[in-house]
């Protein structure tokens, strides 16, 4: 009778590898699925698929190039947070470019004006206030008038852009450059330390604490509990007496805080002054990490890190397949559709 009660607690350190094996099997299938289908584009392109992925890897994996991974995946990691957050809440929130471009633009301001220790603290705390306040627009035509949020995010980030564009063209251009649209750089005292010896700057710090404290927030706190019921159920929240309007419109907010963060972390560890193509849709990427890990804050770090990472060994295909610097973005695509096509049919 012992014995017999035993089997079950011994069986199951088996069963849980054995799960865990076939997951790890069905994620390397899905991904290989995606990498074959890549290859058969690659040929269409009349691109040798071996070399052309061999390339991706040896580029990958020098030390300057991880140097890049880590710099790149930096305000991806802040950005897909900001999807995270809302997410949790129910809450799709595309908008993640406009309020990483708003962010930049509220940091540049303050840069352009402050100078000394203070300039770095409060660009910071402008472009988390600047990315907040534009994801409360779309926030606020939710409650208000009911328009969705994916919506008006999406929309918000082209009117980010011509505000930024306005800037640079006219009030703070730097009439001193060399003529093209951009603001004076920032001095030394506004721009973020690099880590010793290397060309990281201390954002990855900033994005790590603050992908930690995403993490704890939604798992640890009553808040955390209060946002995932409202995801969840709203109507079922609303009855049971959650403010479920002020949950989401701080679920919003703290997204779009995150996001300008991301923002200003990469005017002042990276580019310094503002210019078209600041950047390089680190929002829509960060979308796509985020939904890779399914809104799981920490496997969202691990997907910025893959794309920051596939962006890098991207630049391969360009540089020695000939191949158009849109490429890569097919595969990051791939990627997330295999993933989410995988993780839907095992949910079912």
């Amino acid at each position: 009778m012992t014995a017999t009660l035993a089997r079950p607690a011994e069986r199951a350190p088996a069963h849980r590898t054995g799960t865990a094996l076939r997951t790890a099997g069905r994620w390397a299938g899905a991904l290989a699925g995606a990498v074959a289908i890549f290859c058969v584009l690659l040929l269409a392109k009349g691109a040798d698929p071996v070399t052309a992925l061999g390339d991706m890897v040896a580029s990958a994996f020098t030390g300057a190039s991880l140097e890049q991974i880590v710099v790149k995946a930096t305000p991806l990691i802040l950005a897909a947070m900001a999807v995270v957050l809302p997410a949790r809440a129910g809450l799709t929130n595309v908008g993640g470019e406009g309020q990483v471009v708003i962010g930049a633009v509220a940091g540049a301001g303050v840069g352009l004006v402050v100078h000394g220790p203070a300039a770095l603290p409060l660009m910071l705390l402008a472009g988390a206030a600047g990315g907040a306040l534009w994801a409360g627009v779309a926030a606020a035509l939710r409650l208000a008038v009911g328009v969705n949020e994916a919506v008006t995010t999406l929309l918000l980030n082209y009117i980010a852009l011509d505000v930024m564009l306005y800037l640079i063209y006219e009030p703070w251009k730097d009439r001193h450059g060399s003529g093209q649209p951009a603001t004076r750089p920032l001095e030394v005292a506004a721009r973020l330390p690099l880590l010793s010896g290397t060309a990281i700057h201390m954002g990855i710090v900033v994005a790590l604490v603050a992908a930690v404290a995403v993490w704890l927030v939604l798992r640890a706190t009553s808040f955390g509990f209060k946002v995932s019921v409202v995801g969840g159920n709203p109507e079922a929240a609303r009855r049971a007496g959650l403010p479920v309007a002020r949950l989401i419109l701080v679920a919003m907010l703290l997204g779009g805080a995150l996001a300008g963060l991301a923002g200003v972390v990469h005017l002042a560890g990276v580019e310094f002054k503002l210019r078209p193509g600041l950047t390089t849709n680190v929002g829509y990427v960060a979308f796509l990490a985020a939904w890779l890990a399914r809104h799981r804050p920490l496997p969202t770090v691990g997907a910025a890190f893959l794309l920051a990472a596939v962006t890098v060994a991207g630049d391969s295909l360009q540089l020695d397949s000939g191949l158009p610097a849109a490429t890569v973005n097919v595969l990051m695509g791939l990627v997330l559709l295999a993933v989410l096509g995988w993780s839907r049919r095992a949910h079912r």
